[in-house]
C-alpha cells in the first residue's frame, strides 16, 4: 500500500468483500435460519452425530464464514458431538454487510445457543476463532449463557488491540491511529469501541476454558493472550501454544497437537 492508501485505511476503515460459502459438509446436514432482534436472517448448519454426547457450536473468525470451521466440526463429531456451524451477520449466507468484530455478533452467539437448547440439548460446548472467540466472551456474561465448556482460539484482548494489529499489518503506527479508528468505527455502528474488551469479559467466564494461541501470530500478541487467560475466572483452564502456527486454524496447521489438546479437555 502506498502512503495515500494507508491514510484512507486509517481514516475510512477497511472495505472487504462479503465472505462466500464455497464448501458444504460432506455428511447429511440441515440448514437452519435464525433471526436477530433487528430482523437479520442468520444461516447455520446442524450436523448430527449418532448417539451424540453433546453439541459443539462453532463460530468463525473475521472475514470468514461457517465452511471455514468444517475441519474442526468433523473432529468434534468423531468425538461424539453434534455440531452447529453459524454464519455471523454480514458473513457467508447470513444477512447484512457490516461487521462489528464480535460486539453485535454476541447476539448471534446467544441465538445459536438458544436454538441448540430448544432442540433439547443439555450439554453445549462453545468453540470460537478470533472474532468468534471474542463474541463468545461477550455473550456468555451478557446473556447469562451456561455452556459446559468453552474453547477460545486466538481471542484479542480489546477492539483497540485488534485494530492496532491491522495497523501493524500495513506498517502504520498503532498509536494514535488505532484509537482514532476504534472510536469512529464504534460511532458508525452505534457502540463505544474503546469499551469493547474481551479481556474484561473473561472475568465472568467460570466454566472450564481452553485457550489456544499461535506463537507466530502477529495479529494477537502473547500479552493479549496471557491477559485473557489470567482473567478467566475458571477453576479448570488451560493455555496451549502452537509453536508452528500463525493466526490460523490449528486443526489444519498442527492437527495432532490440536486434536490431542481438545480431546483431553473435553474428557
Amino acid at each position: 500500500m502506498n502512503a495515500w492508501e494507508k491514510a484512507k485505511t486509517v481514516l475510512l476503515g477497511v472495505r472487504l468483500s462479503k465472505s462466500v460459502v464455497r464448501i458444504k459438509p460432506d455428511t447429511p446436514f440441515e440448514t437452519v435460519l435464525l433471526h436477530t432482534a433487528s430482523g437479520l436472517k442468520l444461516e447455520a448448519w446442524w450436523i448430527p452425530s449418532p448417539k451424540a454426547i453433546g453439541t459443539v457450536i462453532l463460530f468463525h473468525g473475521y472475514g470468514g464464514c461457517k465452511d471455514g470451521t468444517l475441519a474442526e466440526a468433523s473432529y468434534f463429531r468423531q468425538l461424539g458431538y453434534n455440531t452447529f456451524l453459524l454464519d455471523f451477520r454480514g458473513n457467508g449466507n447470513s444477512d447484512g454487510y457490516t461487521c462489528t468484530v464480535g460486539f453485535k455478533e454476541a447476539e448471534d452467539v446467544k441465538l445459536a445457543y438458544n436454538y441448540v437448547q430448544q432442540r433439547g440439548e443439555k450439554h453445549i460446548i462453545l468453540w470460537g476463532m478470533s472474532m468468534g472467540a471474542a463474541a463468545i466472551l461477550k455473550a456468555v456474561p451478557e446473556y447469562k449463557l451456561q455452556p459446559d465448556k468453552v474453547i477460545l482460539e486466538c481471542p484479542f484482548a480489546t477492539l483497540t488491540d485488534a485494530v492496532k494489529a491491522r495497523m501493524r499489518a500495513v506498517h502504520v503506527p498503532g498509536t494514535p491511529f488505532s484509537q482514532v479508528l476504534t472510536f469512529w468505527g464504534g460511532v458508525e455502528h452505534g457502540f463505544w469501541g474503546a469499551g469493547y474488551k474481551p479481556e474484561a469479559y473473561a472475568r465472568e467466564i467460570k466454566m472450564p476454558a481452553l485457550v489456544c494461541w499461535g506463537a507466530l501470530d502477529f495479529r494477537v500478541t502473547r500479552h493479549e493472550t496471557d491477559l485473557i487467560y489470567q482473567h478467566l475466572n475458571s477453576k479448570k483452564k488451560q493455555l496451549v501454544v502452537f509453536n508452528e502456527s500463525y493466526h490460523q486454524s490449528f486443526c489444519r496447521k498442527e492437527p495432532l497437537k490440536w486434536k490431542t489438546a481438545v480431546k483431553k479437555f473435553l474428557q
